[in-house]
């Protein structure tokens, strides 16, 4: 399970800025997390109530969206959500390929008391 060191560095990073910006304790992580990007939000989640015991970290809540990859048009350039047994876009008619849409992976808030 490569959750389990990510969700490690995280803890640490939310612990870190908790104690750089004053704050007592970390009440909430929010990440944003593409369907592409390799992690499963659900077992970081898990991870994170568990890792997060005995730090500052310990009784916060792990909250993530998800984000949908998007095929980007060869012809037009614009994005688009892949149908089903196609990749023809729909305001051109031209060919999608990959885009970065859909393997983001960040931090997006740390809340702190």
């Amino acid at each position: 399970m490569h959750e389990l060191p990510i969700t490690q560095k995280i803890v640490k990073i939310a612990d870190a800025h908790c104690r750089d910006n004053g704050g007592s304790r970390v009440l909430k992580v929010n990440m944003v997390i593409g369907d592409y990007s390799g992690y499963v939000g659900d077992a970081i989640r898990t991870y994170f109530g568990i890792i997060a015991e005995g730090t500052l970290c310990e009784g916060a809540s792990f909250e993530f969206r998800t984000v949908k990859p998007q095929l980007r048009c060869e012809k037009c350039g614009k994005l688009f959500d892949k149908q089903l047994l196609s990749f023809e876009c729909p305001y051109c008619g031209g060919q999608g390929g990959p885009s970065e849409v859909g393997k983001e992976f960040y931090i997006e808030t740390i809340e702190i008391e």
